[in-house]
């Protein structure tokens, strides 16, 4: 890091003013609270006004607009975003004055410290979901955790909660090797799959990252294992992890699995004991793996069984997890915030086992690298359902230095459509759309907005 001699935890006292750069960022907003709690001075800036900037203001914390070293005024640490690269004209004015700079991650792992339970779920995918379901149960158990998750949900009315309990929760990201600030004392290992390539060599490269994350739990925590996933169970060898798994013998498993108009209902054992009941109103193979995973960590922090049903019982879901989002001339229309092709076929198998006419997808690759790295198995899982529309592909924090389109994924898939915009995306679903259809926007990117603007369109017509 820049310009910080010190470890950030030296600056997390009250009394301590500190700006965040980008405080309106999904994780940034929580730590902005969090911050406060603990009697520091917080300001900060982010580009646009927006819902997180208007609540941090109300809250008497300063935000402003833009970007400028003069937003620094003398605080006495900065804290950034990873979307905020050096040359930003605030990180450049706190290096020339010599104010220490540090990253969202270094930051929140140090709050950790301060709590008894620090519960981090990590995987290439399921996170959100899966923190979610952690969630809903330490609700239920009236444990008052403080929670920060990737993705709205709806118990909470945002992605995060700042609560009183001695248990902090947290989905803990790979990318970058994020996760590696953080000191969890029970670590979830949901899968280890090869993504995010623009940072990492290889999935070796992926696998010893997640080991590293691993061993940050002290002899007293807890590792968490799906045993069910090759790449979780290969960096969990030699750790003394507790297992939950499906297919392969673990600690905590589903016994009793059926399905009830399409939703999973099972008991969950652990030790080959029962400890609860789970009635998920979610769907898929992949959310009773989630579920388990849940429970696992509710079950080695000493949360009752009934907490866990009540739990999962109340969830419904995450924000752009399988969102159901209305209907237009008899189809009905979901979002996803699927972006890998392990992702993509959860979701495309579970919607096409749930009894609809034709399955509908429009699908909005993320990322350039991603697109170029994974193409072939992209290809693949996009031939799964009736119909697949591809948005361009969504550039995020990438240039288009491998010279790829979504025009090349169609080429593959016969009867595919490209559009170029997302105007095109929702006008080809207007004609698309038949009574019975399930109609699918599927993406980390905006590709959500072409869904929104269809539902729009069926309050006109």
């Amino acid at each position: 890091m820049m310009n910080n001699p010190k470890p950030i935890s030296d600056y997390l006292t009250s009394g301590m003013r500190v700006h965040l750069v980008g405080i309106g960022g999904v994780s940034m907003c929580p730590l902005a609270e969090v911050l406060r709690t603990m009697g520091l001075t917080v300001q900060g800036s982010d580009a646009a006004e927006g819902e997180t900037v208007k609540h941090l203001r109300s809250l008497g914390i300063s935000v402003a607009l833009g970007h400028n070293a003069e937003n620094l005024g003398d605080c006495d640490f900065v804290v950034r975003t990873a979307a905020v690269h050096d040359s930003n004209p605030e990180i450049a004015g706190a290096i020339a004055r010599g104010i220490p700079v540090y990253e969202r991650a270094q930051a929140w792992g140090a709050i950790m410290r301060h709590y008894s339970n620090a519960l981090c779920v990590s995987g290439t995918h399921g996170k959100t979901t899966t923190t979610s379901m952690c969630t809903h149960i330490f609700m239920a158990a009236e444990a008052d955790p403080t929670v920060m998750i990737g993705g709205t949900l709806p118990l909470l009315h945002s992605g995060y909660r700042v609560g009183e309990g001695d248990t902090i929760i947290l989905e803990s990201c790979e990318y970058c090797n994020s996760f590696l600030s953080f000191f969890p004392t029970v670590a979830v290992i949901l899968n280890v799959e090869a993504d995010h390539l623009d940072f990492f060599k290889d999935l070796d490269d992926i696998k010893r990252s997640f080991r590293r994350f691993a061993e940050l739990v002290p002899s007293n925590g807890s590792v968490i294992v799906n045993v069910d996933n090759d790449g979780a169970r290969s960096i969990a060898c030699g750790l003394d992890a507790f297992t939950f798994g499906l297919d392969h013998k673990a600690e905590c498993t589903a016994v009793n699995l059926r399905e009830e108009k399409g939703r999973p209902i099972f008991d969950i054992y652990v030790h080959n004991e029962f400890y609860a009941h789970a009635d998920l109103y979610v769907y898929g193979r992949h959310n009773v793996s989630n579920a388990l995973a849940a429970a696992s960590a509710a079950y080695v922090l000493g949360i009752s069984g009934e907490a866990v049903e009540k739990g999962l019982a109340s969830f419904t879901g995450a924000g752009r997890r399988f969102e159901y989002k209305g209907s237009y001339h008899g189809a009905e229309v979901y979002d996803d915030y699927a972006h890998h092709p392990d992702e993509l076929h959860a979701l495309l198998t579970t919607a096409k086992s749930l009894g609809h006419q034709r399955l509908v997808v429009a699908f909005q690759p993320h990322t350039y690298s991603r697109t170029a790295k994974l193409f072939d198995r992209f290809v693949e899982e996009l031939k799964l359902p009736d119909q697949v529309i591809l948005a361009e592909i969504y550039a995020a924090r990438e240039q288009n230095i491998e010279g790829i389109s979504s025009a090349d994924l169609c080429e593959r898939l016969p009867g595919a459509i490209y559009c170029s915009t997302l105007d095109k995306v929702t006008t080809h679903l207007q004609e698309l759309a038949q009574p019975g259809d399930l109609i699918l926007t599927v993406g980390a990117g905006d590709i959500y907005r072409a869904g929104e603007k269809l539902l729009a369109y069926s309050v006109t017509e």
